[in-house]
């Protein structure tokens, strides 16, 4: 009985809201801001028990074995560099993330879907210069017309985002929960305010 409690209890997502640990790639860059890498403590632990971490910063929280006991890891390194894909996917997800999650007709927020261009019943194709995130009520309106028979304008010109253009959008999305220790490293290269 017990042993099915701690496999659900690990393998639980809302495992990440008890003590969550901040992934940094070996360059102390988070490897991904938005969704923010984090793991679960668990994983932490056992990754600097394996020597795969170094642990920066700590919890006030203990952890128990029958030999030893340890701080959780708040914030920990990896050893070995890992490098960032330089082409970004083609999803939704992607897709909202570069429009900021707006809608590129009107800049509404809310509930998106997505819309494209030059419609697909006149040709076009669904790639990142042809699709845009839009509210219901713009994609209704736009509907298989062209831009300049509906009167709806682009914010901005839809282009194919690279992969530091999409981490740094997900850095104006913070996720609900940031931890103190965290700050540092997750704002460590932005630009200073003068």
């Amino acid at each position: 009985m017990e042993g099915d409690f701690r496999t659900e209890f690990v393998r639980d997502p809302a495992a990440l809201k008890h003590h969550p640990a901040l992934v940094l790639n070996a360059d102390y860059r988070p490897l991904s801001y938005y969704p923010l890498s984090l793991w679960t403590w668990q994983e932490a632990v056992k990754a600097a028990y394996l020597d795969r971490v170094d642990i920066v910063a700590e919890y006030d929280t203990l952890v128990h074995s029958p030999s030893t006991e340890i701080r959780i890891p708040s914030v920990i390194v990896l050893k070995d560099y890992v490098k960032p894909q330089k082409r970004v996917a083609f999803t939704r997800f992607n897709l909202f993330l570069r429009d900021e999650f707006k809608c590129q007709y009107c800049g509404a927020r809310g509930e998106l879907t997505f819309d494209h261009v030059v419609p697909r019943a006149k040709g076009g194709i669904t790639s990142w210069e042809n699709v845009v995130a839009a509210c219901s009520p713009c994609n209704l309106k736009k509907g298989s017309k062209s831009l300049h028979r509906t009167g709806l304008h682009l914010v901005k010109p839809p282009r194919a985002p690279g992969a530091e253009q999409l981490r740094n959008q997900g850095r104006k999305f913070p996720p609900n929960y940031l931890h103190d220790s965290w700050l540092d490293f997750l704002y460590w290269d932005a630009e200073l305010q003068a």
